[in-house]
C-alpha cells in the first residue's frame, strides 16, 4: 500500500512538471552549437552584457547576473572562465554596460543591474566590478508596483550623457518604464528620473530592454504580445510608440533582445523566442527604407534552453570571434558563447 502511494505521488509530480513545461520545445537537432559555455553559477543565470576592453579587445569580458537573494554580478573571460564576482546582491535581474560615466572628474566604464528585492539599480565600475553607487539608487519611488527587472543604458551621442531605462515586474501602461539620468556626485554615481513612458498590454511583464545608441531607439519586449519601439532620448519629449512588431512570430514569451551592428545603421535585432529555444531575427534598419517597419528575416535555433537574456557585438575579439560574439543565457546556470559567423550562416541560409 505504501509503495502504491509513493508511485501515485511520483505520477502526480510528473504530471505537474509536464503541465508546467508544456510550452517548452526541446533543443532542435539542427541547433547552432555554442563555441564555448561558461562555468556554471551558483543559482540562476539571467542576463549577460559584453564589455569591450579599450586597448585589447581579446581581453574583453562578459558580465552576467546570478539571480537570487544572495546573487551577484559575475565577470567571465572569452573562454567562459569566471574572473570575479561582485559584492552580494539581492536578486539582480538584468544588466547593461556603458562607457565613460564622469565620476569625480574621471571617466569610468560601468555595469548597471537591477536589484529586485531592494527596489534599486546598482552601479559597478568596470572591469573590476566595484560598487560606485553608495548603496544603490532607488527606482519607481512612490509607486505601488516597483520590483525592477529590465535595464538598458542609452548614451547620447551629442554630449555623452548616460541614461538608464528601467522596467519592472508590473506597472501601468503609458508609464511602465522610467528613465534616469546618471551622473557623478563626488565619488559616487547618482540618478534622477527624467522620463516615464511605455505602453503595456497587461498580458505578462516587460523585462527585456535594449537601446540602439546610433539610431536613438529603445526596444522592449511586452511578453506574449510584441516588441515595442520608442525614441531613446528623453530630451525629445516624444513618448509616441514608433513600432510594434513580432506579434505573431513567437511561441509564447518574447524575451532577451540583442542588436548586431554591421554598420552605424544596418544589422540585426535578435529576440529570444524563449519556449521554442530559438532567436527571431529582424532587420535593424527596417524594411524597404522604413526604419519603423519590421519583418521576420530568420529563426535561428540555438542550444540555449529557455533563454532570458542575450547580447552581441560585431567587434573583432580575436579568434574565434573575429566577426563578433553572440552570448545568451541558458538554463543550467550558464551562458553560451557563439562565434557570430555561426549565427550569420543561419541567417544567410534562411534568405535562400
Amino acid at each position: 500500500m505504501k509503495n502504491k502511494s509513493i508511485l501515485a505521488f511520483l505520477l502526480l509530480a510528473l504530471s505537474f512538471t509536464a503541465c508546467k513545461d508544456d510550452k517548452l520545445a526541446p533543443v532542435a537537432p539542427n541547433a547552432v552549437k555554442p563555441t564555448a559555455v561558461t562555468e556554471a553559477l551558483p543559482h540562476d543565470t539571467d542576463d549577460p552584457s559584453i564589455w569591450i576592453h579599450p586597448t585589447d579587445a581579446t581581453k574583453s569580458i562578459i558580465v552576467g547576473t546570478d539571480k537570487d537573494t544572495d546573487g551577484g554580478l559575475y565577470a567571465f573571460d572569452l573562454n567562459g572562465k569566471i574572473l570575479k564576482k561582485s559584492i552580494p546582491l539581492k536578486r539582480p535581474n538584468n544588466v547593461d554596460i556603458a562607457y565613460g560615466l564622469v565620476i569625480d572628474g574621471k571617466k569610468v566604464d560601468i555595469a548597471v543591474t537591477t536589484e529586485r528585492e531592494s527596489n534599486k539599480i546598482r552601479i559597478f565600475s568596470l572591469p573590476d566590478l566595484e560598487p560606485i553607487d553608495n548603496g544603490g539608487i532607488s527606482v519607481f519611488e512612490g509607486e505601488e508596483l516597483r520590483d525592477p527587472m529590465g535595464v538598458a543604458l542609452y548614451t547620447r551621442p551629442t554630449d555623452g550623457k548616460i541614461f538608464a531605462i528601467v522596467g519592472r515586474k508590473s506597472g501601468p501602461s503609458g508609464s511602465y518604464l522610467w528613465q534616469y539620468e546618471l551622473s557623478g556626485s563626488g565619488k559616487f554615481a547618482t540618478g534622477n528620473v527624467v522620463r516615464k513612458f511605455g505602453a503595456y498590454s497587461g498580458k505578462k511583464e516587460i523585462e527585456a530592454i535594449a537601446v540602439d545608441n546610433e539610431l536613438g531607439a529603445v526596444y522592449y519586449c511586452d511578453e506574449q504580445f510584441g516588441i515595442r519601439k520608442y525614441k531613446a532620448d528623453p530630451v525629445l519629449n516624444d513618448n509616441k510608440e514608433l513600432a510594434l512588431f513580432g506579434q505573431k512570430d513567437f511561441k509564447a514569451d518574447h524575451e532577451g533582445i540583442a542588436i548586431y551592428k554591421k554598420t552605424d545603421s544596418t544589422g540585426y535585432i535578435l529576440v529570444s523566442n524563449q519556449q521554442a529555444n530559438t532567436f527571431m531575427v529582424y532587420p535593424r534598419e527596417g524594411v524597404n527604407g522604413n526604419p519603423n517597419s519590421y519583418k521576420l528575416l530568420a529563426e535561428v535555433p540555438t542550444s540555449t534552453i529557455e533563454c532570458d537574456g542575450a547580447d552581441v557585438t560585431s567587434i573583432n575579439l580575436g579568434e574565434p570571434y573575429k566577426n563578433g560574439l553572440f552570448v545568451a543565457m541558458s538554463n543550467g546556470m550558464t551562458f553560451h558563447y557563439y562565434a557570430w559567423d555561426l549565427i550569420q550562416k543561419r541567417i544567410d541560409e534562411s534568405k535562400k
